[in-house]
């Protein structure tokens, strides 16, 4: 299959101009999607968030894209539309240089004590067995196979939603949620820099990868989840920090949830 060059309104995604970057193919047709300024506060934005899809893609697109991006310097992703159209841009991009500052550990451990001192003391039961103890983050995982091959397995498993593809400029797929100013867990952290820092960890112990999001849900592919029930509730800790509502309104505490991520390679998430 021949190659091309990126088309101009994808070379208005990178702060470069998308020098030396490549295609497959050419893309279905799509187009950008700004910043909406008022939803931002930021003013005009000096170039797109994102590119979309006009139309549903299948799992098979996305896996081609997924495979290109060395090439492209683009991570692709399943965008769900059911709860809000992705076109009227309430995105805040960040520069992903600031994901660096962050750290998995870091942002459990704040997202712990802040927790903990707001619960009931009967509450922490939900908990158990840390309590008001944060255990930090889980070892990491041992791949079941390549994080690729998964991603790709998630995404043909998720495609037949009839979701948008969406092309962001990062070098990592956790880089994307920042880089495109995605919104998902507003009511629990307002800065997405810090959640991304969070996937980043997940990308570098579990093989996690950026499948698909909606405006308050995240899907990622897993290929080295935790197979044993220690392991999994050490997880399931982490995933509490990340995302309460799917303890809380799960599950209801880390040793039900646990057992509903065993082994599994995937992960969901949901904001309220």
């Amino acid at each position: 299959m021949s190659d091309h060059r990126l088309p101009r309104e994808l070379c208005q995604l990178f702060a470069d101009g998308g020098r030396g970057r490549r295609l497959p193919a050419r893309l279905p047709p799509g187009d950008v999607v700004w910043p909406d300024p008022g939803y931002t506060g930021q003013g005009e934005a000096s170039r797109p968030a994102f590119w979309m899809s006009d139309e549903a893609v299948t799992g098979a697109d996305w896996a081609r894209l997924r495979e290109w991006h060395p090439d492209s310097g683009l991570w692709p992703i399943l965008l769900d539309e059911s709860a809000q159209p992705w076109a009227v841009g309430q995105v805040v991009p960040d520069d992903p240089r600031q994901i660096h500052h962050f750290t998995a550990e870091g942002f459990m451990a704040e997202v712990w004590q802040e927790w903990v001192a707001q619960m009931p003391r009967e509450a922490l039961e939900e908990l158990e067995p840390y309590g008001a103890i944060c255990p930090g983050p889980a070892a990491p995982g041992t791949l079941k196979a390549t994080p690729g091959a998964v991603a790709d397995w998630l995404a043909g498993e998720l495609a037949p939603r009839g979701m948008l593809l969406g092309l962001v400029a990062a070098a990592r797929s956790a880089d994307a949620l920042a880089v495109m100013g995605w919104q998902g867990a507003l009511h629990h952290n307002e800065w997405m820099v810090p959640m991304a820092a969070v996937v980043r960890s997940w990308e570098d112990r579990f093989g996690a990868r950026v499948v698909s999001i909606g405006f308050n849900t995240l899907e990622l592919s897993v290929a080295g989840p935790p197979v044993d029930p220690e392991h999994a509730l050490h997880v399931a800790a982490e995933h509490w920090a990340f995302c309460p509502d799917n303890v809380v309104q799960g599950p209801g505490d880390l040793q039900g949830y646990a057992d509903h991520i065993i082994g599994r390679h995937s992960w969901s998430f949901w904001w309220d």
